[in-house]
């Protein structure tokens, strides 16, 4: 019988093992579960001002999604306690902790359609503004309203609503006025297009001339497709050195659009936009112009009419006349149906 002494059994070799392997396998499934776990059960829009620091971050996310814990551990690895945050982020349904981490490191906002139209003034518009973005009305008004900031576009304070082409942009909430300003002189340039220069030769007016009349029309009718019909009458008068004698223009003047019937008292209004005091075409325009009446005086209509009137069917349409008489019945046949109907 052998007296080699036997070698001890490391007994706790295999607990040891085993715990590695525990840890290991937890490690891999909290990773798993921060990469791929959902920890968002509903969509929801996080919206961030300027310099959130984190705890305010947190605050916002309380109740929205399911482990907080989970996101808290992971944003301390990432050192996202120590930053700031801002913007619009659209957190879609199953999002995990991970993709909800890099979404706001990498501060991958979601955009806003903004839309915009029927607007009449520049205050009007810092309202619309001012619903949809960080920025306050406020803010915006500031900047729309400022006469540097036309003029540095080219605009003089009455012209430069018609920088505004009224239509739906993709921007960020987080844009400035400034920026946003900005962003509306680029799309002014682009709908200038060169088809659309190649007509406004074609008119002898200027782009912001244009925006000018398309205002008025827009003013006298919602029916697109008498607009160039319109535009044709406006256009042969100008040439004519006639007054535009356009109601619109006095509502403006007034400042009451709400006006069904223009009166005698109306027509004496001492102002600029009172096309029939004054000449040629107002300071600016009366609103903001619609794409399809700029279009419309850009693709204007030759004919010989110089005067329009509503129709006496309340169509909405307007009865065309080549001479001041056959205005006159025209406009005769209309006072009389408002009568019948107890307008004022």
């Amino acid at each position: 019988m052998s007296n080699t002494p036997r070698k001890p059994r490391r007994k706790g070799l295999p607990i040891l093992i085993a715990c590695l392997g525990l840890l290991l396998l937890g490690g891999a499934a909290t990773g798993y579960a921060l990469r791929y776990g959902s920890i968002v059960r509903e969509p929801f829009t996080l919206l961030l001002p300027a310099g959130t620091p984190f705890d305010a971050l947190n605050d916002s996310l309380r109740g929205r999604i399911t482990s907080p814990g989970r996101f808290r551990l992971l944003a301390r690895v990432l050192q996202l306690d120590r930053r700031t945050f801002s913007g619009r982020y659209e957190i879609a349904r199953g999002t995990s902790a991970y993709r909800l981490a890099a979404t706001l490191r990498g501060r991958a906002q979601s955009p806003v359609n903004i839309a915009f139209n029927n607007i009449r003034t520049l205050p009007q518009l810092a309202g619309t503004l001012g619903r949809q973005l960080q920025a306050d009305s406020t803010a915006f008004a500031a900047v729309l309203l400022n006469d540097s900031i036309a003029s540095a576009y080219g605009f003089s304070p009455q012209a430069f609503i018609g920088m505004f082409i009224p239509n739906t942009y993709e921007v960020y909430w987080t844009v400035s006025p400034e920026e946003f300003v900005a962003r509306m002189h680029r799309e002014y340039l682009r709908f200038w297009n060169d088809e659309r220069l190649g007509k406004l030769a074609r008119t002898g007016l200027s782009q912001q001339e244009v925006a000018t009349l398309a205002s008025i029309i827009d003013e006298e009718t919602r029916r697109t497709d008498e607009m160039p019909d319109i535009a044709g009458v406006y256009i042969n008068r100008l040439r004519r050195g006639m007054l535009l004698q356009a109601d619109p223009t006095v509502k403006y003047a007034v400042g009451d659009f709400s006006l069904r019937r223009i009166l005698y008292r109306h027509l004496a209004t001492p102002s600029p936009y009172n096309t029939y005091r004054y000449l040629g075409l107002p300071p600016g325009p009366i609103r903001m112009p619609s794409i399809a009446a700029m279009d419309a005086v850009l693709n204007y209509r030759q004919h010989d009419y110089y005067y329009f009137c509503a129709r006496a069917d309340f169509s909405g349409y307007h009865a065309f006349a080549r001479t001041l008489a056959e205005h006159n019945r025209n406009a005769r046949a209309y006072a009389a149906a408002l009568d019948r109907f107890g307008i004022r």
